[in-house]
């Protein structure tokens, strides 16, 4: 087996395909510029394809990273080539690079991710916005509904030490004005916080009143250990 790494970046329409018909459309192209994916063993084999994190429905990838495994060894800037010309409009392979065998996934070694979230304000914040970072980090505690990968279910929890840097500013919007916030939180199997929940607990803090179908959020970078 022969490892690659892609570097793609997910934009416009194609950013509301789910992550399992994206999964479905890198198979597929793979498939159709001939080159041979490696499959695990066993009863029931699947595709040796994996992404770093999955990303939500909606948000913007920029530095998206997807591995896989061949059957054949390519030249990596080979296999960038064709699969660029079989991606749809949004979708763009950035890099393809040889990595050797073995080790973690890049799944596993997930840690963080940075953000960039854009709100278009309707009312609110009610204070400077330079001053809302030192106002939000300064709480003892920030507390979520969080949902439980295992048993499913909605509890409390303190997201504060999963925020690893955050910043506020503003940006003018036709019609009004619009609250950054560029964040780097746990991304992970072993700590993982969604912006949603971060959104959600700004809101709260500053009372804010907005529309989350108008609010843009961007996975800038993904950090690994």
């Amino acid at each position: 087996m022969f490892k690659y790494i892609l570097k793609f970046s997910k934009e416009g329409n194609v950013c509301y395909i789910s992550h399992l018909d994206l999964m479905r459309l890198f198979y597929r192209a793979i498939k159709r510029s001939g080159i041979r994916l490696g499959y695990s063993k066993g009863f029931n084999p699947h595709p040796k394809i994996s992404f770093a994190q999955p990303l939500s429905l909606g948000y913007i990838g920029l530095n998206e990273l997807m591995e896989m495994e061949t059957e054949e060894e390519y030249e990596a800037d080979i296999i960038r080539q064709q699969l660029a010309e079989l991606m749809p409009e949004g979708l763009k392979i950035k890099e393809c690079v040889r990595v050797e065998e073995g080790g973690k996934t890049l799944a596993a070694r997930t840690v963080a991710a940075r953000y960039l979230i854009e709100i278009p304000l309707q009312e609110g914040p009610g204070i400077p916005v330079e001053e809302m970072g030192r106002t939000y980090m300064s709480q003892e505690r920030i507390l979520a509904m969080k949902k439980q990968k295992k048993k499913k279910e909605l509890l409390e929890v303190d997201i504060r030490p999963m925020i690893r840097d955050i910043s506020f500013s503003s940006n003018g919007v036709s019609g009004g004005q619009a609250l950054i916030i560029e964040a780097v939180l746990d991304s992970g199997s072993v700590s993982n916080l969604s912006p949603e929940l971060l959104m959600e607990t700004v809101r709260k803090r500053f009372g804010l009143v907005y529309d989350r179908n108008e609010a843009d959020v961007t996975r800038e970078e993904i950090y690994f250990r």
